[in-house]
């Protein structure tokens, strides 16, 4: 099957996932429990990656800033810029379409091969809908706070990286995070963080929704969905900073 059948296809399942639920009270139980298997179950893993790679930024900054006419704020300034419009919104996304990705494409693709997806459809749900939905409104929902919480924690782990090993003062530090900010490069990062949320739900959501075969399938097509939502996410973040930040 070519690419372009395959972007007809993806497109086509959207039409069908973005639909009005028939019932609200089904939907409402599984957008919770999606919040919790795609949202707050990934909270950890982010706080641990975003807080140590904070400091590291730091770190490294202030090895390469030896100069002493650069001035030592700038250690902050560059982290803060770093964090908030490239390593939360798009290295993040990208960890979360390996571990998130995955576990989407692999239950869908269960789902499929133990005919549990023929058996909604033989009842009349629409299945796409029932099984999709939910996991588009949670992460888009729920990753630009994740986001946040990733850019306040990669900054406070440079802070005590700073301190640590006393390349930068806490003052210096902190009139960096401060220098010249603009508030919409947090807007910007936010925006980001929901297009790429959508589409971690929803390439491996169609992967899964579509595997043939078996146990074996499902497992390719696992790694499939991670392999084309992480370049999706690379395309994507290169035409939205030209939207967003070109001139």
């Amino acid at each position: 099957m070519n690419y372009i059948e395959h972007v007809g296809k993806y497109f086509s399942m959207l039409k069908q996932v973005l639909r009005k639920p028939q019932k609200w009270t089904v939907f409402r139980e599984s957008l919770f429990r999606e919040i919790q298997d795609l949202g707050l179950s990934s909270i950890g893993i982010v706080a641990f990656i975003s807080f140590f790679v904070g400091g590291v930024v730091v770190i490294q900054t202030a090895l390469n800033l030896e100069n002493p006419l650069i001035p030592k704020y700038l250690i902050g300034f560059a982290s803060r810029e770093s964090l908030i419009l490239e390593f939360s919104p798009t290295l993040l996304s990208i960890i979360l379409a390996g571990k998130v990705g995955s576990f989407i494409s692999s239950s869908i693709g269960t789902m499929r091969v133990t005919e549990q997806i023929d058996a909604l459809e033989v009842m009349g749900v629409n299945s796409l809908n029932y099984l999709v939905l939910p996991k588009i409104i949670a992460a888009v929902l729920f990753y630009p706070f994740l986001v946040i919480i990733s850019i306040f924690l990669g900054i406070l782990g440079g802070y005590v990286a700073g301190n640590i090993t006393n390349l930068v003062l806490s003052s210096d530090y902190i009139s960096g995070i401060r220098y010249q900010f603009d508030p919409f490069h947090v807007t910007y990062s936010l925006i980001k963080t929901a297009v790429f949320a959508f589409v971690i739900a929803t390439i491996p959501s169609y992967h899964g929704y579509y595997v043939k075969g078996g146990a074996i399938e499902v497992g390719r097509s696992s790694t499939r969905a991670v392999v084309w939502t992480s370049v999706v996410i690379i395309f994507l973040n290169y035409i939205l900073t030209q939207l967003l930040l070109g001139k």
